[in-house]
């Protein structure tokens, strides 16, 4: 079983942009979010799809697999996740001998602007860049599917 354990922050300047390394355009839809499980979509630069199921969240950890699925397959699933879809720009961005992944919010989300790393364990020690603010890990406001049901930047829609 592959576990996932990750923190998230929201993002409070642009000095992470010159230490991106790459980027790619993510669009994702979420078919099934419950207590239990997230099943999401996610189309990756139009040119590939992956299908990943997360188990509940257990503090910042929880179950994930992922799957390769044919992009014409993953794009017929993507519009069964419709109108709910989440857009963005997602750059990699090292820092602290990890690698931080840094979303750039597009369409109902524009504005928005979060980083999250993930770890090897729930305790690890992180260094945060001076580009952090404010960690959401736990707001479940942050978490990409609440935001696909939720258009807006979430302390600016008051959700």
């Amino acid at each position: 079983m592959a576990v996932e354990i990750e923190r998230k922050f929201l993002v409070t300047s642009d000095s992470w942009r010159p230490l991106a390394t790459s980027a790619s355009a993510l669009r994702q839809g979420y078919l099934s979010t419950n207590a239990k499980a997230t099943v999401r979509i996610r189309i990756i630069d139009d040119a590939s799809a992956v299908l990943t199921l997360k188990g509940p969240t257990s503090g910042i950890s929880r179950a994930e697999f992922e799957y390769e699925v044919p992009l014409e397959e993953g794009r017929v699933l993507l519009d069964m996740a419709r109108p709910e879809v989440v857009e963005k720009r997602r750059y990699e961005v090292p820092f602290g001998g990890l690698i931080w992944e840094v979303d750039v919010f597009e369409g109902g989300h524009a504005g928005l602007i979060m980083a999250e790393v993930e770890l090897t364990h729930a305790d690890q020690l992180v260094e945060l860049p001076d580009w952090v603010g404010r960690e959401v890990s736990h707001d479940d406001r942050y978490a990409n599917a609440s935001l696909s049901r939720n258009p807006g930047v979430p302390d600016e829609a008051g959700l």
